[in-house]
């Protein structure tokens, strides 16, 4: 924000904290608890510009990036290989966590590494086989653990790190790694 100016959305929401995300598409998300106004949420903004500017001069470095795209094949070779997987992580820690669980389904997502429904259907990405197991079980416990909270609260965590203490480590190998996998679907 220092040499240039960006627009933000400011999205407004249940939570105590403010925070900001940078989607890989370049736009700047301000999250902030309800009452707060638009001119906090913009001071918020300022005060973080050199995070936002370093941030964005990421996004536009992957963005110009070569992008090996996968073929057909190839993701249907991912498909066949998570629906192996997949199933048996889940079927290994949902007894950890102490959860039971609905369907599973095996999705090529665009945005999405995983997600849990109200009825405990799991939906998990394809991709997850490109990155390291670790990751994988990261998110397989993320969606487990939604059958027990469905939000992200503290109690949501305490869950996650009583059956995966590495979490946190995995959970930023994914947000630092995540973007360029997904792109090679998106292309």
């Amino acid at each position: 924000m220092s040499d240039e100016y960006y627009d933000i959305e400011i999205v407004r929401s249940r939570r105590r904290s403010k925070a900001i995300e940078i989607k890989p598409d370049g736009r700047i998300i301000v999250r902030v608890p309800l009452l707060t106004t638009n001119a906090s949420a913009r001071r918020f903004a300022e005060q973080h510009s050199e995070w936002i500017d370093k941030h964005m001069a990421k996004v536009q470095a992957a963005a110009q990036a070569p992008v090996d795209r996968l073929s057909e094949a190839q993701l249907k070779e991912l498909v066949k290989q998570a629906k192996k997987v997949i199933p048996e992580r889940v079927a290994y820690y949902a007894p950890l966590i102490g959860v039971d669980y609905g369907r599973i389904t095996i999705r090529n997502q665009h945005t999405r590494w995983g997600s849990c429904s109200a009825k405990g259907n799991l939906n998990f990405n394809c991709l997850l086989m490109l990155t390291p197991p670790e990751v994988i079980d990261s998110v397989v416990v993320h969606e487990l653990c939604h059958r027990l909270e469905m939000n992200h609260s503290k109690a949501f965590y305490s869950h996650i790190y009583r059956v995966f203490p590495e979490y946190k480590r995995w959970d930023k190998w994914l947000k630092t790694n995540g973007n360029a996998i997904m792109r090679r679907m998106t292309g």
